[in-house]
């Protein structure tokens, strides 16, 4: 496997644990609701709604760890989540400052004796820890789950095995990391120092990056950086954690969550004005079929911030405005930055989170987030429909005839789109059938397809059943952005396998 498709296994397998993040912010934001001064000191049950989602945010290393071993696993079973939890409790128990301490021959019993403990070991519990860990845990769990042992140990054989290897790797691991994490650890500061040094410019060049990745699929691994607590910035915890962020030292009203707040405009205004450029500039023959699928992702990008099954349908066959979107989304996260125009998600930037968040007392003049949209509804509409008239660009709608889909193929579209097994059916035998098959697995919006031989793919077919797009990652990875019902089309590919 190369290095872009296994970087993309595990930036698929950092959306496991990001997606218990919406019941937290869900948590939070009803709590700030309804206590918005207090915090859930004047209401019981307020108080109880912002700790319920507290408990997701403050365990956020350990769910990596758990989340990443089970995403990364071959066959998503629930020894290789177990064996990340045993991983990362030996891991952050041996390098804990109590056992650092007790490394060094330093006496806890006199005060402040956790001032004689590099700073590193007292962050030890971190998402960082929480990915390496559950990397090394899957790696394990996909090379030994199968492991027979002698008749006398049968009963650790196979995957109950794992989890004790895990624990006894993880004693070399900690070995490791008590000499280097100390590096690792100054080094992951000073870059997460540098970008905050950078102000609303940081959050721009994060902005344009963010998007520029969505195509190969490692937005997530560089979000971790940013959102959570990789290099120092822990973006959507320490907004989530609201007033206890705040009196913690952890959040800065007007700065907490600038790495988020610029989201907003562009996925709830900004690319639903792109849509209506693509509309607007479709050929009249094609225009009905256009404002379905516009309005459609139109509504999923204002809505919930699901913004992939709008950004498919004209960043292959037009990149050159992809490149414009991404610049616009860069744009956009400065100058939210800037003008300290703060609003935070737990999923992403639409507007059930949006409404969420603002109670949240880091939510700093957040409805100028709205105007601020209004405004890139506008640009986005006048930038896109005169590059793409400009340079004749063939978004939705204004393909080549020959390029149209057939109607035995709408026919068989169809037909697939109302049963999964189908749908599942004929997209194994577009990949070349389950003898090219060498893993199945998805995400949101995307098959993700391990294959011996990519050239098997067979592009215009899945295309014709709805495909937004065929990413082929070298001749062994190939991803099909089909939309939400990936998910259900992965599982039922793999019951036919």
């Amino acid at each position: 496997m190369g290095i872009l498709a296994y970087m993309q296994r595990i930036g698929r397998s950092l959306m496991v644990p990001v997606a218990v993040l919406p019941a937290a912010a869900i948590l939070l934001g009803i709590g700030y609701w309804i206590d918005p001064n207090g915090w859930g000191q004047n209401n019981i049950f307020a108080a109880f709604l912002i700790k319920s989602g507290g408990a997701i945010i403050e365990n956020m290393p350990i769910l990596f760890a758990i989340g990443v071993a089970y995403g990364m696993s071959k066959d998503k079973d629930g020894a290789a989540a177990l064996s990340g939890l045993v991983g990362f409790l030996v891991v952050t128990t041996l390098l804990s400052p109590n056992s650092i301490a007790l490394f060094n021959g330093i006496d806890t019993s006199l005060d402040g004796w956790d001032a004689q403990v590099p700073a590193a070991y007292k962050k030890i519990n971190n998402q960082f820890i929480g990915i390496l860990v559950g990397i090394i845990a899957a790696e394990l769990y996909n090379r030994f789950s199968q492991v027979e042992l002698h008749r006398a140990l049968s009963f650790f054989s196979g995957k109950r095995l794992v989890p004790i290897i895990v624990s006894v790797v993880m004693l070399l691991i900690s070995a490791i990391l008590f000499f280097v994490w100390p590096t690792i650890y100054d080094a992951l500061v000073a870059f997460g120092k540098y970008i905050k040094e950078l102000g609303a410019v940081g959050a721009g060049i994060y902005g344009f990056f963010n998007r520029l990745l969505i195509p190969v699929g490692l937005h997530h691994a560089l979000n971790s950086v940013f959102w959570f607590d990789v290099a120092g910035i822990n973006d959507i915890p320490n907004f989530l954690g609201g007033q206890k962020s705040i009196e913690s030292g952890l959040a800065t009203v007007g700065i907490t969550g600038r790495y988020q707040a610029g989201f907003f405009p562009v996925m709830m205004f900004g690319l639903p004005g792109a849509a209506l450029a693509m509309y607007h500039t479709a050929k009249k023959g094609n225009k009905d079929k256009t404002a379905s699928i516009m309005l459609a992702a139109s509504f999923a990008a204002f809505f919930t911030g699901v913004t992939e099954p709008l950004e498919f349908a004209f960043m292959f066959v037009a990149p050159m405005l992809y490149f414009v979107h991404a610049v616009l989304a860069g744009i956009s996260l400065y100058i939210a930055a800037a003008m300290q125009w703060i609003a935070g998600f737990g999923f992403s930037a639409g507007l059930v989170d949006m409404l969420l968040s603002s109670r949240n007392p880091l939510a700093v003049h957040w409805y100028m987030l709205i105007l601020q949209g209004l405004v890139f509804f506008v640009v986005y509409y006048v930038v896109f429909r005169f590059v793409i008239v400009k340079f004749n660009l063939k978004t939705p709608g204004r393909e080549d005839d020959d390029t149209t889909v057939s109607s035995t193929e709408n026919v068989q579209q169809k037909q697939a789109v109302g049963d999964i097994s189908k749908l599942a059916e004929q997209y194994l035998a577009i990949v070349g059938g389950k003898e090219n098959l060498t893993n199945i697995d998805s995400c949101i919006t995307r098959l993700r397809l391990g294959v011996n031989d990519s050239d098997l793919i067979d592009e215009p077919a899945a295309k014709a059943l709805g495909a937004m797009a065929v990413i082929k990652l070298g001749k062994t990875g190939v991803q099909i952005v089909v939309g939400t019902q990936a998910e259900k089309i992965a599982d039922g590919m793999k019951k036919l396998v």
